[in-house]
């Protein structure tokens, strides 16, 4: 599906009767992919990486445009279950006009307007590369919520699911690493080559400041994912020492059971009976059952005293 924007008056408008046509192909069909390959000499393995989540963030100049593969955060749902993912996309800059390809709606022209107007190809890039930044930085926050609602899970219940969502949220924040990392290289890149983008010091300082930003979202992400690591390290603590502590509660039982049943045992019905006499049963066999009892509570007693030294 394609979309078409243009500049017009220095902004982006959902409109393609402006100065520089930019075009966003939203899974394009195969039509639309000739025309890409055909037309517009785009490489056919650079296109289908454009839309590969898998695909890593790169630079490749060809002689009459420049290929950008750039991840951005994947749209989150409730259906993910608390599972963050990232994609692709491609962005293709020619002399005189942007073509962006994605497998998904992205949010690249319609949100926070830019603070500086647009008049060339290079404000379109440094307009779509500040917009795929913030929304990394949106969905970082979305994250620390997630956080904050399974660690209060966490202390009120004690099953796995809320672990299981711990873990799954620590796994979306290692793909955010790894793409923030790459994005990182790429700015990187194109800071470096900027005289082959014909960037204006203006663009270069935009550049830096996005490189900036860029590195301070890597390094939240960074954090969140040693706070969830280490939650996760010391609730499985806690899960084994709960464990622990049951386990010699069990053992203190047996074992006090174990101690008046061996009496029991040793003075069975018969013994007992022979013992109190056939007159006196009802009145020594609850003497009895109670000093078993009161045996059993003293070897629970002992057992607990000596588990504390």
């Amino acid at each position: 599906m394609l979309h078409e924007y243009s500049l017009m008056d220095g902004r982006i408008s959902r409109d393609s009767g402006g100065t520089l046509p930019i075009d966003v192909y939203v899974l394009p069909d195969e039509q639309e992919r000739r025309h890409l390959i055909d037309d517009l000499e785009i490489d056919e393995h650079t296109l289908i990486s454009s839309t590969d989540p898998d695909e890593t963030p790169r630079i490749e100049y060809e002689d009459n445009h420049t290929a950008i593969i750039l991840k951005y955060p994947k749209n989150y749902s409730a259906d993910d279950n608390f599972l963050f993912r990232v994609k692709s996309m491609g962005i293709f800059v020619f002399r005189d006009r942007v073509v962006v390809v994605v497998d998904d709606n992205v949010q690249l022209f319609t949100s926070a307007r830019p603070a500086r107007r647009i008049h060339s190809v290079q404000d379109v890039l440094l307009r779509i590369l500040l917009q795929t930044i913030r929304h990394f930085e949106s969905h970082l926050r979305v994250i620390n919520m997630c956080s904050e609602e399974i660690e209060n899970e966490i202390n009120e219940s004690s099953d796995n699911r809320s672990l299981l969502n711990m873990f799954t949220l620590e796994k979306g924040l290692v793909y955010y690493i790894n793409a923030l990392s790459g994005n990182r290289r790429v700015i990187e890149r194109i800071r470096t080559n900027s005289a082959k983008f014909d960037f204006t010091d203006d663009h270069i300082e935009m550049i830096e400041d996005l490189a900036i930003e860029n590195r301070q979202f890597l390094d939240q992400a960074q954090v969140y994912s040693q706070v969830l690591s280490g939650l996760m390290d010391a609730r499985a603590a806690f899960i084994n020492n709960n464990l622990n502590v049951m386990m010699k509660n069990m053992n203190a039982i047996v074992i006090a059971v174990a101690v008046p049943t061996f009496f029991t045992g040793v003075f069975g019905m018969s013994e007992l009976s022979m013992i109190a006499g056939s007159q006196n049963w009802y009145f020594v066999y609850p003497i009895f059952i109670f000093m078993m009892i009161m045996l059993g509570l003293f070897a629970f007693w002992l057992i607990k005293r000596f588990e504390k030294h």
